[in-house]
């Protein structure tokens, strides 16, 4: 396993970062799995090299922080892991239980740290934009975390690049924290962060971190061909089913299937290697629900693609409304 640094940080993590979201209660969504079905995927991504784990408050409503933690602490001592966490969705019902408050802010990193069963958060998210709190007060606040030593570094997810580049501004002029970290929609289906994120965060030495790489399982074409899926996520994944829905999804993909057949990889092996070809990205968050795909992904780091094959893949994409952002 390789291990980089996160944007302009001395920060080091894997080239793939482990997403948790899977795990904690399996009440919460279909396809979560409980604690004991994720621990050995957990430990055969440690024993992979994998140093960089990914979660969120609102996963499970806090159960996966809960899991993640206790998992971690089986494997790893907690110098050796990075940790991820988020904030912004709601956590309860109460009009301050949501967004990116001062007071939110505060009462979720506390709780999160409670959760996660350590002293700080390596990588603290804000998990999209809030419209109605003054980015200052935001960037202020997480500046004040990093401050206190409850977390270490800040990141952003989804958001227009404009609003990012505001955030960082803001960051400079009044010398508070800046981000190090970007985790944005962006897989070989929806390729729209090419535009101006991925360009911004490459010129100022930002991580690019991308959520759903693998386009949620799309990435294997039965999804669109209307046939089952074998996995309880595929059959229940409404979310999914709206950011995957343009003409040229399924032309995409096939290509990438039939190259994939032609390099005798998976088709979400060869997806993985595509991003990894791309400028910018430094650990983009995988899921899995299977030990063996753990393996399969980690291998898929070693797949070189020319560039006329990295051609032949993107060819067929179309540009798409901006999906994800929610």
């Amino acid at each position: 396993m390789e291990y980089v640094k996160l944007g302009n940080s001395g920060l080091k993590v894997s080239r793939l970062c482990l997403g948790m979201m899977s795990y904690g209660d399996p009440q919460w969504r279909d396809w979560t799995m409980g604690e004991e079905e994720a621990e050995p995927i957990v430990k055969q991504a440690w024993e992979l090299g994998i140093n960089f784990f990914d979660t969120a408050n609102m996963y499970s409503l806090g159960v996966s922080e809960v899991v993640t933690g206790r998992l971690l602490k089986k494997f790893a001592k907690r110098e050796e892991v990075v940790i991820a966490s988020k904030v912004h969705f709601p956590m309860g019902k109460g009009p301050n239980e949501r967004g990116l408050s001062r007071k939110h802010i505060n009462a979720s990193v506390n709780d999160s740290l409670r959760r996660l069963d350590t002293d700080y958060i390596d990588l603290y998210y804000i998990h999209r934009w809030d419209y109605e709190t003054p980015i200052e007060e935001t960037m202020e606040t997480l500046h004040q975390l990093v401050v206190s030593g409850k977390v270490r570094y800040i990141g952003a997810s989804s958001m227009f690049a404009w609003q990012f580049a505001k955030a960082q501004y803001l960051a400079d002029i009044h010398n508070w924290t800046r981000f190090i970290a970007m985790q944005n929609h962006y897989n070989i289906i929806y390729r729209e962060e090419e535009r101006e994120m991925n360009p911004l965060c490459i010129e100022e030495n930002v991580g690019i971190v991308p959520w759903s790489p693998l386009a949620r399982g799309f990435l294997l074409g039965d999804r669109f061909k209307g046939e089952d899926c074998e996995t309880p996520r595929g059959k229940t994944d409404t979310y999914g089913q709206g950011l995957y829905n343009h003409p040229s999804d399924p032309v995409v993909v096939k290509v990438l299937n039939e190259m994939a057949n032609e390099k005798e990889v998976s088709p979400i092996q060869l997806g993985l290697a595509w991003m990894m070809h791309k400028p910018g990205i430094t650990s983009p968050i995988v899921g899995s629900t299977k030990v063996k795909h753990m393996e399969q992904l980690v291998e898929a780091l070693d797949i070189k693609l020319t560039t006329a094959e990295m051609e032949r893949l993107e060819k067929e994409y179309q540009p798409h409304a901006i999906a994800g952002h929610s």
